[in-house]
């Protein structure tokens, strides 16, 4: 959910002087010139790696905590399930982390290709994939438009429970934790961090103000994708168990959504990122305005290099 502002935040000091809040004195053509010819070619056998690389990972985990975990003793036990969903969570988000690529067409050069990828990736991760394709299109559209942008909207003053109640320390940190753990289906369901539509904006509902009549088939189904997924870890809990299912699937889930929230935060919030209203925004000057993260060498790699070089 984010827009790609290429700063490596190894140099803390430079990034605000880096940041464009002047009109950049380049345009699109010229950053396009700037990137090698080689860096827009889509390679389908590595794009399908990567899909694989992810699926044998989490089935391999899966596999290791069905199998193993419930021989560990009590104690053990009690820190082997949190490291299976953490581990899990990982590499959920890495693996979403390819459905969002699919969704900007950058899976391979095949729309088709992408869509059906893309739809299956997300969801298995409860995300409605062309709904989320469809808001992430105007994200990038309008990046830091505190008017019309998808996303971490800033808050203002006017808006009186967040200036008088929750603009402090402990509200800080009562909405951190709220977020991190729920941030991905409020999102979905409700829009939370979202722009203001007219009427309930949902990412599951059709005739949401989010999309238009054209999007509106493909919503339905993003939806049917999601009710599949739900339907077979309801026939997971008639033959597994409600808490194996929760342990094995429905906590890695929740793990991954904490993710989701953890490096898009990070992406969209440092002091130096500016926010434009109408009057001063361009697309350019927009999608420039957000950090890249470095997660470390392994976390980079399980994210397919993602957060820290391609913008989100």
């Amino acid at each position: 959910m984010g827009a790609g502002g290429q700063m490596n935040v190894v140099m803390k000091k430079d990034i605000p002087k880096r940041v464009p809040v002047s009109k950049p004195p380049f345009g699109f053509s010229d950053l396009k010139k700037a990137v090698p010819p080689h860096c827009f070619k889509r390679s389908l056998i590595r794009s399908f790696g990567s899909f694989f690389r992810d699926l044998i990972i989490i089935y391999s985990l899966y596999y290791l905590a069905s199998s193993y975990i419930p021989l560990l003793p009590p104690t053990l036990s009690y820190v082997a399930w949190p490291l299976y969903w953490l581990a899990q969570g990982c590499v959920l988000m890495a693996f979403w982390i390819l459905g969002h690529e699919c969704s900007h067409h950058s899976f391979s050069e095949y729309q088709w290709v992408d869509d059906t990828v893309g739809f299956f990736i997300h969801s298995v991760c409860l995300v409605p994939y062309f709904s989320l394709k469809y808001s992430h299109r105007r994200h990038h559209a309008h990046t830091n438009n505190i008017e019309y942008d998808e996303t971490y909207i800033p808050k203002h003053k006017s808006d009186t429970l967040y200036s008088e109640f929750l603009n402090n320390g402990p509200g800080h940190v009562f909405t951190f934790l709220i977020r991190t753990a729920l941030a991905l289906p409020l999102y979905m369901i409700f829009n939370l961090m979202g722009r203001d539509y007219d009427g309930f904006a949902n990412h599951y509902l059709p005739q949401s103000g989010i999309f238009n009549d054209s999007e509106r088939r493909m919503v339905v189904v993003s939806d049917l994708g999601v009710a599949a997924v739900l339907y077979a870890l309801y026939q997971l809990v008639l033959t597994q168990g409600l808490k194996s299912t929760i342990f094995l699937q429905g906590l890695p889930l929740f793990s991954m959504s904490c993710f989701f929230y953890f490096v898009t935060y990070l992406n969209h919030h440092h002091p130096a990122i500016p926010h434009y209203d109408s009057t001063e925004w361009d697309w350019l000057r927009g999608s420039l305005t957000s950090i890249d993260r470095d997660f470390g060498t392994f976390i980079n790699w399980v994210f397919h290099e993602h957060y820290n070089k391609i913008d989100l």
